[in-house]
């Protein structure tokens, strides 16, 4: 499975003005519950609980929120670029402006694998991470992550 395929246009954000990490998990939670019919707390203190696990934060502005639900049918992906910068508790101690947010069927532990590698691959990347931060379009955003994935 290819990041784009599940990563459909409306759920990629350009510039919210969201202020804290709780606030990004919120947010997520929020988004991805109204449009997929989960239920938010549940969403929500999933990917609390992973971050508290650890800071799903990779390093160079770059963070992977997660959650494994049970009930979920197929894996969903959200991409936040943030208006500014949160602090994110990363190893690199650098503050976080671009989110990949994947919510995974519980029992998909290859394809939850899959799509992290794939993502740490992309996004480890300088210039696809400059030009995510360029990116002023919806339609920007979806042809950086093609053009990466080739």
């Amino acid at each position: 499975m290819t990041v784009t395929a599940i990563l459909p246009p409306y759920r990629v954000f350009i510039d919210p003005n969201i202020s804290s990490k709780k606030k990004l998990l919120e947010f997520l939670a929020n988004t991805v519950t109204e449009q997929c019919g989960l239920v938010r707390s549940k969403l929500f203190n999933s990917l609390l609980d992973r971050e508290r696990l650890g800071s799903t934060g990779l390093g160079h502005g770059f963070a992977v929120p997660h959650a494994r639900l049970s009930d979920l049918k197929e894996t969903i992906g959200c991409f936040v670029k943030l208006a500014k910068p949160i602090n994110f508790d990363a190893p690199d101690n650098q503050p976080v402006d671009l989110v990949f947010c994947i919510i995974i069927p519980e029992h998909a532990t290859d394809e939850h694998l899959r799509i992290l590698a794939s993502l740490a691959k992309i996004f480890s990347q300088s210039l696809i991470r400059e030009a995510m931060r360029t990116a002023h379009t919806v339609a920007d955003v979806i042809q950086i992550i093609v053009s990466a994935e080739r």
